[in-house]
């Protein structure tokens, strides 16, 4: 699904607004949220806990509990929930972020947490900006440069490797770029796969991707099987296998086969490798298709940076004249593949691909949430993958997922229940991320600077992002950034 700049087109120079700054982030005093409701996801029903506070010190929740049992410290600042739900702030495990204006925009949205699935050396950075308080977003986990191999789904950001010493050198320059996260591709040959494996675990570098299927041969996957068997990849300790739609196609062989789903849910879920369906990567394109391309101007679609929007052009117009109905008996056995892993057990996490496409930041999350639920998922199972199974996929329950003493101080305050209406979640009253608070206006005006960003910094980081995989960057077009 991921798409990429080939090219670079003159622009007017657009500015980014002044991004709001975190309201509790100047001086950082203990912050205690009281009068909340709870949200608890973590047992097999959720549950409301009435009368709650929250205490917030440097980040951390340090504690939770009746607002009459919960002391305040002399230094705190005290916000009034108003009776509001508060809960674990949403995680977008699939993004892709080109500028920082987008950040606003999750964090509009109700996201705290966001997984760039596509990095650049400025992610890296960002990162660590966003954590000191010096810019105002989720939380940026990030991978390094995509992994693969010559072939059909190559793409120019991608790091290509044509064997294992490549695969090797590749992993390791990520790892002392200060990568800790690698992403695998579907055009892998078995031996650079296998080389970036183990390099990546004898670094400590965890894995996470499309299932790589070798070379691809003429009449794969129809009449010959790939060259690397998806059962293969069960127990090579992937994070996530991402997109619903490139299990089946690798997995059953892109047969729409419930029975060979089932099959392959069972050995997943063994195997404990999550999922990470995005199923509104393919929805979009068949909303394309189905409108003849009406929708691709709904709103906030200028949320999505220009230069992503100018290459995807041929993308557009290739989807508004896709036929109608095999996408749509596609998506349908999608969702029932996805509840179909669901039911067997398997962690089911909650990613967008937002940043490419016409996959809007912030706003296809909530999308994506309605689509689990479309699924089948009850509104529980929804919420828990949006926050604790991220978590738990992430090595990080223990620390996020939770309104819980010791972890991150990442949540949301709703005026609906999101437990009757998920649009409810992606309305917030107030998010604290990373322990900072932000006001419906402070937000408001973080989704409005989302729609300016700043178009030479985009390029200088494409830019970048080439040149540090030994990429000729005029390949973008046009002069070099300065």
């Amino acid at each position: 699904m991921e798409a990429f700049i080939f090219r670079f087109f003159p622009a007017v120079a657009l500015f980014l607004a002044l991004m709001p700054t975190p309201l509790a982030a100047q001086a950082d005093p203990p912050l205690l949220l009281r009068n909340v409701r709870i949200l608890d996801l973590s047992g097999s029903d959720p549950v409301l806990n009435p009368d709650q506070s929250v205490l917030i010190d440097r980040g951390t929740i340090t504690a939770v509990g009746p607002t009459a049992a919960v002391t305040v410290p002399s230094a705190a600042r005290v916000v009034d929930g108003g009776g509001r739900i508060a809960m674990p702030g949403l995680v977008d495990m699939h993004v892709h972020v080109w500028d920082e204006a987008a950040l606003g925009a999750y964090l509009a949205r109700g996201v705290t947490t966001i997984r760039n699935a596509s990095g650049m050396p400025f992610h890296l950075r960002l990162a660590q900006e966003i954590t000191a308080g010096q810019i105002a977003g989720p939380r940026l986990i990030t991978t390094g440069p995509i992994l693969n191999g010559d072939g059909p789904n190559a793409q120019v950001n991608h790091q290509i490797v044509a064997n294992g010493t490549e695969a090797r050198a590749a992993v390791r320059a990520q790892h002392d770029a200060g990568y800790r996260r690698i992403k695998v591709y579907s055009n892998l040959s078995r031996e650079a796969y296998e080389a970036a494996r183990d390099e990546a675990r004898a670094l400590g570098m965890t894995v996470m991707g499309h299932t790589p299927e070798g070379v691809r041969e003429p009449g794969m996957p129809r009449t010959r099987p790939f060259n690397i068997a998806f059962e293969e990849l069960l127990d090579d300790g992937f994070m996530t296998f991402e997109h619903i739609e490139s299990i089946v196609w690798h997995g059953l062989r892109d047969a729409h086969d419930e029975a060979a789903a089932k099959n392959l849910a069972a050995r997943v879920a063994a195997a404990g490798v999550p999922v990470d369906p995005t199923l509104l990567a393919f929805y979009n394109l068949m909303r394309v298709a189905e409108t003849r391309g009406e929708y691709l101007d709904r709103p906030d679609v200028n949320i999505l940076n220009p230069l992503v929007v100018a290459q995807e052009q041929e993308n557009y117009d290739r989807w508004s004249g896709e036929a109608i109905a095999p996408a749509r008996a596609a998506f349908d056995f999608y969702k029932r593949a996805t509840k179909i892993f669901a039911d067997a057990g398997v962690l089911i996490v909650t990613g967008s691909d937002a940043g490419i496409f016409t996959n809007i930041p912030g706003q296809s999350l909530i999308q994506e949430l309605h689509l689990l639920s479309e699924a089948g998922l009850s509104p529980g199972e929804v919420l828990r993958a949006a926050t604790l199974n991220a978590a738990r996929a992430l090595g990080e329950a223990d620390q996020a997922g939770r309104i819980a003493p010791g972890h991150r101080a990442d949540l949301i305050l709703l005026d609906g229940n999101p437990l009757d209406d998920l649009d409810a979640a992606g309305r917030p009253a107030m998010v604290i991320a990373g322990g900072h608070l932000y006001d419906r206006t402070a937000l408001d005006q973080l989704h409005k600077a989302a729609s300016q960003p700043d178009l030479a910094r985009t390029r200088k980081n494409l830019i970048e992002g080439l040149q540090a995989q030994g990429v000729d960057p005029s390949i973008l077009g046009g002069q070099p950034a300065s």
